[in-house]
């Protein structure tokens, strides 16, 4: 039986990113469902992440900003996949445009600028190991006058739905790691603290990276409970260098405002996080690069037939970040996925 189709975004693309982790963050594996019952097809899409980044922290308290740094960062994904089995194997391939403007503190100097181009490519496969439909009601068929039928019965779709999947990926080292020899860079002495630093900057890590997470998702009529986590293992990169492995989760509840004949509209209050340790340089811990983040906020889901697409608005509540940092206001989450 087809469930309408809607968006989920889910596992993080791991793209060498700012101190908040979850800016790399911007790639999301679509939960679809084969339109017309089809074994195998083909999907596309692309997805945005914007987060801003304008509020310095030691060691999570707020402070002042007299340098005005921050990072406006934005992560473009351009995805293809293949869904295989009714949609129960998917491979996913995901390609990253990163531009990123910033101000900072550079010695006692303010240094402007932008950096854009290529990240790290990720290729993931994900696998339904459970999927459960109950509850349907059915449509009598309807015979003419002389006793011929002219609409065979037909099944509604399920009014129960409950899917589990897991997802494991590799992140290739594609992207641009020149920004990470500034860690040779000594500090300046007497010169202001830098809440952005070369880790920030960096397109890539020069390492390959693992992905391995778990889904699910309950749906009960136009109610449904989405949640995700994911679990990023990072390798040794380039000039000695080496990002945190981290945990990122997601989920909340959401209601279907529209549902009819494969189109649906929902809304959903997420909920999402994510914590890492610190990063490594010359095998010693960068303590200006551990975090563990709260954020709230709503998302919109919608499903057109073989289009689907959402957006979504992260607020922060809690932002625990080490020593000094400059972390996220907002961030603010787009994409659509088309099946061919």
């Amino acid at each position: 039986m087809k469930i309408s189709p809607y968006l989920l975004p889910l596992l993080s693309l791991s793209i060498a990113a700012p101190a908040l982790a979850c800016d790399f963050c911007g790639c999301y594996t679509p939960s679809l469902r084969v339109v017309d019952e089809k074994s195998f097809s083909l999907y596309g899409g692309a997805a945005e992440q914007f987060t801003h980044f304008g509020t310095e922290r030691l060691n999570g308290v707020k402070q002042p900003n007299p340098a005005g740094e921050y990072i406006d960062s934005s992560i473009t994904q351009f995805v293809v996949g293949a869904s295989f089995f009714h949609d129960r194997v998917a491979v996913q391939l995901s390609v990253p445009y990163i531009y990123r403007a910033f101000q900072r503190q550079l010695g006692f100097d303010i240094d402007r600028g932008h950096v854009d181009g290529l990240g790290d490519l990720t290729l993931t496969t994900n696998v339904t190991v459970f999927r459960k439909e109950a509850l349907f009601h059915e449509e009598a068929a309807s015979y003419s006058k002389d006793g011929k039928q002219v609409m065979p019965a037909r099944r509604g779709e399920p009014d129960f739905s409950a899917t589990v999947s897991l997802t494991a990926g590799i992140k290739f080292p594609t992207g641009d790691s020149d920004r990470l020899k500034e860690n040779y860079r000594p500090d300046v002495e007497g010169a202001p603290d830098s809440g952005i630093g070369p880790h920030d900057l960096a397109l890539g890590s020069g390492s390959v990276d693992g992905i391995f997470g778990i889904q699910a998702e309950l749906r009960y009529k136009a109610l449904f409970l989405q949640a995700e986590l994911e679990y990023s293992v990072r390798g040794y990169g380039d000039f000695q260098f080496r990002y945190a492995n981290e945990l990122a989760w997601s989920g909340g509840p959401g209601v279907y405002l529209y549902r009819k004949n494969g189109k649906s509209l929902g809304v959903q209050c997420v909920v999402a996080g994510e914590t890492k340790g610190y990063d490594r340089f010359q095998g010693v811990p960068d303590p200006d690069s551990g975090v563990t983040a709260l954020y709230v906020g709503p998302r919109i889901v919608a499903s057109f037939g073989r289009i689907n697409g959402e957006v979504s608005v992260d607020l922060p509540v809690i932002m625990n970040a080490t020593s000094f940092q400059t972390t996220a206001d907002y961030r603010i989450r787009a994409g659509f996925t088309v099946q061919f």
